[in-house]
């Protein structure tokens, strides 16, 4: 199977897919890598690193879509590359398709196998190929609301583990998953006082355990949230539901009750965001302000660490990759039941629910949506 490494184009994005490392994996296993000219310069790698491992280097973009028989990114596919795609194509990459109509009726219309790290889950309940973005997105949130805080960017002039005599800044983080684990991990290093809310009990009871420092523990309801943000300096929020839009925990007329000055890190715009002012910026301009309250809704904060985000990303994404390569992508997603949740669209059919209840679209289970496909093909003979 040739595989295609592109350059993202998303805004302010320089993480790469794969890294030289990753190339001679595929490269070991017999399968050609075709990657653009500079894909790994904003991680650090040199087109260099890539033909020494051995790739072939390709001038444009265009040339590695056509080439490709698996495109590997980091971000979902821009509007600029949605003519790129076709029928016989996988798409393995970050695609967060409930808060992208776009992009969905763009992967339906070209008929995509569309395998989404996000949704990709184990027995577990784990979310694998996520779990390394959040960790670096919730620890970057923390740094972010320190950074913030202070006054010349906006904030409240807070320390955000205050000094003898005068209280550490107090941080809410909505969720607990692992960007808010990460969060809470952070900020309580750097001495702030953390509130902690979530709707599972159990998740905060480890947690009250596992973390130290200033940390409270809140049931997540509406009462509990409005109270906590009334005396935060920072609000994250970290909530997640699987493939679905982030629910919708703080409203417009919520936020004159923050202290002015005060910011809120919403880590979960990719989806949507829980914040209902918040909509999505870039790391060239990642902040606006609302009611006197400072947004930061960068929607891929990792980027702004490409290097370390692209070495965690495909340890992650490089043992499925290899899988889909190695096996095909129907004996592949047939296998393995947890990148069969992985499976958003296939040969023009929705397949995962979430993504069709967003868009009011007809859901098709995945293992139907292969038989399908094969007979399809076998008609198409």
């Amino acid at each position: 199977m040739i595989i295609g490494i592109p350059t993202e184009t998303k805004v302010d994005e320089h993480r790469v897919a794969l890294p030289p490392s990753g190339v001679r994996e595929f490269a070991r296993r017999g399968h050609p890598v075709v990657v653009q000219c500079g894909a790994g310069e904003g991680s650090g790698f040199p087109d260099r690193e890539y033909h020494e491992s051995g790739a072939e280097m390709l001038e444009s973009a265009a040339e590695v879509w056509s080439r490709a028989e698996m495109v590997i990114k980091v971000k979902e596919p821009q509007g600029s590359e949605y003519g790129y795609l076709h029928t016989e194509m996988v798409l393995f990459t970050y695609l967060h398709l409930a808060a992208e109509a776009q992009l969905t009726e763009a992967l339906l219309a070209a008929g995509v196998t569309g395998i989404a790290y996000e949704t990709v889950e184990d027995s577990a309940g784990r979310l694998p190929l996520l779990e390394p973005m959040s960790e670096v997105a919730g620890r970057m949130a923390a740094q972010v609301v320190s950074h913030y805080l202070e006054r010349h960017k906006g904030g409240r002039g807070v320390l955000m583990g205050g000094v003898p005599g005068v209280a550490a800044a107090h941080v809410v983080i909505l969720g607990a998953g692992t960007v808010g684990t990460n969060a809470a991990k952070i900020a309580l290093g750097m001495g702030a006082r953390v509130t902690l809310l979530d709707i599972n009990l159990d998740r905060l009871r480890y947690l009250d355990d596992a973390l130290h420092g200033n940390l409270t523990t809140l049931y997540s309801n509406w009462v509990n949230i409005g109270r906590a943000i009334q005396t935060a300096d920072a609000l994250i929020g970290s909530v997640l539901i699987a493939g679905a839009r982030a629910p919708m925990l703080v409203t417009r007329d919520m936020l004159p009750t923050m202290p002015p000055g005060s910011i809120i890190v919403d880590v979960a715009v990719d989806q949507g965001g829980c914040v209902e002012t918040t909509r999505p910026t870039t790391h060239s301009d990642p902040t606006f302000v609302i009611d006197g309250v400072l947004h930061y809704g960068v929607a891929n904060m990792p980027g702004a660490v490409p290097r370390t985000s692209s070495l965690a990303l495909a340890n992650a994404t490089l043992p499925y990759a290899l899988q889909i390569a190695d096996m095909g992508p129907s004996r592949a997603l047939a296998s393995n039941p947890a990148l069969l949740k992985g499976l958003n669209t296939y040969a023009g059919r929705c397949t995962y629910p979430a993504v069709a209840d967003t868009f009011g679209l007809e859901y098709v289970e995945p293992k139907v949506a292969l038989e399908l496909g094969s007979f399809d093909a076998l008609l198409a003979l």
